[in-house]
């Protein structure tokens, strides 16, 4: 019997991949292709690379360690998603939480960048806890994901001294719940 291997999960891979190249760019160029390409932050408008930053910004990672934080959830929780929901809706859904993300990121916090996958993350964990959902019906999976994982989030943000989002964690849960809720109703 042959194995082979099998790209099982073309988006969840593809960013992943695209991901370490951001990483391994940056570390080649000294952080600058990331602040250029991967970092949203205040720049004008007039910039054709403010766009590409906008969400970009989910490619971009600070480092190593970063990048394997975010990965490893991406690689667990991504694949069931992409297998239920299909590759061109998932990559809808991180298109569209890394816009919100990108777009919040750069009107609310002028003086701050922000790079990462995080967001892309717990909105796939908050879009796992409705996979099983029935019409009329709220997932207990997700009251607990809402509860324990995104209140954490909450609590963080106000008593946390790091240089974590905590505000892009409960907008990708955010993004994850309203685009889950509106697949479901197809």
């Amino acid at each position: 019997m042959r194995f082979r291997v099998q790209y099982n999960a073309p988006v969840v891979l593809t960013f992943a991949l695209l991901s370490l190249g951001a990483l391994v760019l940056g570390m080649f160029t000294g952080g600058w292709t990331t602040s250029l390409l991967f970092c949203v932050y205040r720049a004008p408008l007039s910039d054709p690379l403010t766009y590409v930053r906008m969400v970009g910004h989910v490619l971009g990672h600070s480092g190593y360690a970063h990048y394997m934080g975010n990965m490893m959830l991406l690689l667990v929780v991504g694949p069931p998603l992409e297998e239920k929901y299909g590759s061109r809706k998932l990559l809808f859904c991180i298109l569209v939480t890394a816009l919100v993300s990108g777009l919040v990121q750069f009107l609310l916090f002028p003086g701050t960048a922000l790079l990462g996958a995080s967001g892309i993350v717990f909105m796939m964990i908050v879009l796992s806890s409705l996979a099983g959902m029935k019409e009329g019906t709220i997932p207990l999976t997700l009251i607990l994901v809402v509860i324990l994982y995104l209140g954490g989030e909450v609590v963080d943000a106000f008593t946390a001294q790091d240089n974590v989002s905590q505000l892009t964690h409960i907008i990708g849960g955010v993004c994850g719940a309203a685009l889950g809720f509106g697949m479901s109703k197809r």
